[in-house]
C-alpha cells in the first residue's frame, strides 16, 4: 500500500511561535488527500465505512492495522473529486483530522499537537485565531479533544488486531481487478479477516468478541469487501468523464 500520508511538514504547536496564527477551512477542501489511496481506520469507524469503502489489513511496520482503500491504484483517491469535494458520506477521521496530527516528541510515551505548516489555511491574516494569550482557543480544543479520542479508538483497535492475530484470524487477501476497458491488475500484500477460522474459535473467545463489540467489527470488514466492484465502478466513470 502506498501513500497512507499526506502530512508534508507537521510542526509542533505551542503558543510562543504560533501565538498570531490563524486557521481557515478553506472551504473544506479535500485535495490534500487526492493521492492517499488508503487511510488507517479505526474500528469504532468500521460500521459506516463498511457502506462505502473496502476494508482490509495491512502491514505497518512492525505493526498491521486496519485501512480504507480509498483507491485502488497508487496516488489514486477515488473520492476526491476534480475540485477537491469528497464524493462520499462517511469521511473517515484520518482524514477529518486534517490539518492537526498527534506526533511522538522522542520522549517515551510523550506526544505532541502538531499542525501541517503546509496547509494552506495555516496563515496569520484569515481564519480563526489558535491561541488567546496563554489560553488555546475554541478551535483548537475542539481539535485537540478530537484528536485525543482518535488516539483511544486507535489504541483500542490496535488490541482488536493483537486479538485477530494471536487467534491467527488473519489471512492473506488477493483480488484481482478487471477493469472496463479490459485490463486487469492485482491487489496484493493485504489481508483480511478469515471467516472459516472464525467459526472455528472457541465459545469462550467468540463470547468476548461479543461482548466487546468487536464481532460487528468482524462482520463490517467481511462485507466491505462487496465495496470493490463499486470502486471499478467509479473508476470507470472517471475513465468515461475523461473521454467525453
Amino acid at each position: 500500500m502506498a501513500n497512507l500520508l499526506f502530512y508534508k511538514n507537521p510542526v509542533p504547536l505551542n503558543k510562543n511561535d504560533h501565538k498570531d496564527k490563524k486557521i481557515s477551512s478553506i472551504g473544506r477542501n479535500f485535495m490534500f488527500a487526492g493521492e492517499t489511496n488508503a487511510v488507517i481506520l479505526a474500528g469504532v469507524e468500521f460500521g459506516e465505512a463498511a457502506k462505502e469503502y473496502p476494508i482490509v489489513f495491512t502491514q505497518a511496520g512492525d505493526k498491521v492495522v486496519p485501512v480504507a482503500l480509498l483507491g485502488l491504484r497508487n496516488e489514486e483517491n477515488l473520492f476526491v473529486d476534480d475540485k477537491g469535494g469528497w464524493d462520499g458520506r462517511y469521511i473517515p477521521s484520518f482524514v477529518r483530522r486534517y490539518p492537526f496530527v498527534l506526533a511522538e516528541t522522542g520522549e517515551t510515551g510523550q506526544q505532541a499537537v502538531c499542525i501541517d505548516d503546509a496547509y494552506e489555511g495555516f496563515n496569520d491574516d484569515e481564519g480563526e485565531p489558535l491561541f488567546a494569550g496563554e489560553e488555546t482557543t475554541p478551535i483548537l480544543q475542539q481539535a485537540i479533544d478530537f484528536l485525543e479520542e482518535d488516539q483511544k479508538q486507535y489504541l483500542r483497535t490496535e488490541a482488536f488486531v493483537q486479538r485477530l492475530r494471536d487467534n491467527d484470524l488473519l489471512m492473506s487477501f488477493n483480488a484481482k481487478v478487471d477493469m472496463v476497458d479490459g485490463q486487469q491488475f492485482g491487489l496484493t500484500g493485504l489481508l483480511a479477516i478469515d471467516e472459516k477460522k472464525l467459526l472455528q474459535v472457541p465459545d469462550d473467545t467468540a463470547l468476548r468478541l461479543f461482548r466487546s463489540g468487536e464481532l460487528s467489527w468482524i462482520y463490517c470488514q467481511l462485507m466491505s469487501l462487496g465495496n470493490l466492484g463499486k470502486m471499478v465502478d467509479r473508476i470507470a466513470a472517471r475513465i468515461g468523464a475523461s473521454a467525453e
